[in-house]
């Protein structure tokens, strides 16, 4: 149980997620989601709600819908229905948003999520698909407003989750976790300044062992920074409203990042405010154990799974195997790159492979502004990489001269590279041994200090044996033979 607000107050929340279905077209026409920048230039006549248009599903949103289901853990329901929600806005012409209620496509599901080194499960009561509204716009004219029904009718995804967070840090962390999923399965790109992702938070208030207070909602969060900061005002407001001795109302309110408040938007609606009732001009919608078989079996592994694997499997640090599964394409570049390496110590491979994606690789996309899926440098020319690392022909500083070349030259093998700018690693012992001997001559200064207790002056003969060999000798013969030529003088 988290702590209580000011002592006394558990905090109860629960989220209500929009996420853009990742589809071509619309939920029910087929306009295009993308194209034009123009206000109103992807909009079909059943789009704004013109006499006698017809809704036509889109199979592939269906399809997305039935595979995030399954990625929660749901029951993905061989019969769902659509329903019309009745309200009037001058974005929504038809003067009905047509959803889910009744009979949702999934219904139950889990995602567990990590805080402060606990886990825990957070429930999920459903997820229906339902159409977008336009988008109303008040800041061109003082004195009118517009509408853009570009949106008008996109496919929505509204996971909602059970009221089992029990603190801000939860609710944050279950949001991320979802949006990480929808992401990774590529139901939704998760783009959250254009409101593609977007959350609703209810939060309540009330004494442990008595039921929960009433709920407030806030709407439209498209930023986990602002989530999180609406999420601490509204709930030190509500605690401030009950400790007056007043009563906290039902409503639906927003937040003002400027002023880092939430104001009064509407009364907050129920269910039968809304007067849902099945459409009729859709049909229940019947899926077959084939169709949601079919899906299931071309999941990709989930990030759960994955991470799990990475750890228990190839030994990977938590930290590493964290980043690595919660990108889909940057765990199956891992993945590649392990299979495709012939490496003589595997397990220190694995660690090899992923400090180099997490560290070099990633340093690199950054710096050049490069995404996954434009990646010139492929998993089996890094493994190669780390072959060379392993294999002694080159050490880890020079292995990231060559990186530097294969990002400039993706083309051309590691090992080419290596032998163009002769880079191979010295590892002859009597080439290192005479160098030693030569050093340690040539500072007899240094080598009483040292044999007197000075540790620090190790470090200048390593220096100096480097140099000689330009960078290019073998760390751990370097190490290994200067440590017995010191030896050999003390004794």
């Amino acid at each position: 149980m988290s702590d209580l607000v000011n002592g006394k107050w558990e905090v109860v929340i629960g989220l209500e997620v929009h996420a853009q279905i990742a589809s071509r077209s619309k939920l029910f026409s087929g306009s295009a989601i993308d194209g034009e920048d123009g206000a109103n230039t992807r909009v079909s006549f059943f789009d704004v709600g013109m006499p006698g248009t017809l809704p036509v599903i889109n199979s592939r949103c269906v399809d997305q819908a039935i595979r995030t289901g399954i990625g929660v853990h749901g029951q993905v329901n061989k019969i769902s229905v659509f329903d019309r929600k009745n309200y009037f806005y001058p974005d929504l012409p038809s003067g009905y948003q047509i959803s889910q209620f009744f009979f949702p496509i999934v219904t139950g599901g889990y995602l567990d999520i990590d805080v402060a080194d606990e886990t825990f499960r957070i429930g999920l009561t459903r997820i229906h698909m339902e159409q977008d509204a336009g988008k109303s716009i008040h800041d061109l004219d003082p004195n009118r407003s517009f509408v853009d029904f570009n949106r008008a009718g996109i496919a929505l995804m509204e996971i909602v989750s059970n009221p089992d967070m029990r603190s801000v840090e939860q609710a944050v962390a279950f949001a991320k976790k979802l949006h990480t999923l929808v992401k990774y399965l590529g139901t939704c790109d998760g783009n959250m300044e254009k409101g593609n992702y977007r959350i609703d938070a209810n939060v309540s208030l009330h004494e442990p062992g008595t039921p929960f207070g009433t709920r407030v909602e806030i709407k439209n969060l498209n930023s986990f920074k602002f989530m999180q900061s609406a999420l601490l005002y509204e709930i030190e407001r509500q605690a401030d409203v009950i400790e007056k001795g007043n009563v906290v109302v039902q409503e639906t309110r927003l937040f003002d990042p400027v002023q880092g408040i939430t104001t009064t938007m509407r009364d907050k609606e129920d269910a039968e405010d809304y007067r849902y009732f099945a459409d009729p001009d859709l049909p229940p919608l019947h899926l077959t154990d084939e169709r949601i078989s079919e899906i299931r079996e071309s999941m990709p592994e989930l990030p759960e799974a994955k991470y799990a694997r990475f750890v228990n499997d190839l030994g990977l640090s938590n930290y590493s195997a964290e980043i690595l599964s919660s990108d889909r394409l940057v765990g199956e570049f891992f993945d590649r790159a392990v299979l495709a390496g012939a490496f003589k110590d595997k397990l220190a491979a694995y660690k090899l492979v992923a400090n180099w994606i997490v560290g070099d690789l990633f340093a690199a996309m950054k710096e050049h502004s490069v995404e996954m899926p434009d990646l010139k440098i492929t998993p089996e020319s890094m493994a190669k990489l780390i072959e060379l690392v392993q294999d002694g022909t080159i050490s880890g500083k020079i292995a990231k001269s060559v990186f530097e070349q294969m990002w400039l030259h993706p083309e051309q093998a590691p090992k080419s590279i290596v032998e163009r700018l002769g880079l191979v690693q010295i590892s002859d012992d009597g080439a290192i041994s005479a160098a030693i001997e030569d050093i340690l001559s040539t500072n007899e200064n240094s080598v009483r200090d040292y044999l007197q207790g000075k540790e620090a002056v190790y470090g200048f003969f390593v220096g100096q044996i480097m140099k000689h060999f330009h960078g290019k000798a073998n760390p751990e013969k370097v190490n290994s033979l200067l440590r017995q030529a010191l030896q050999a003088r003390k004794d």
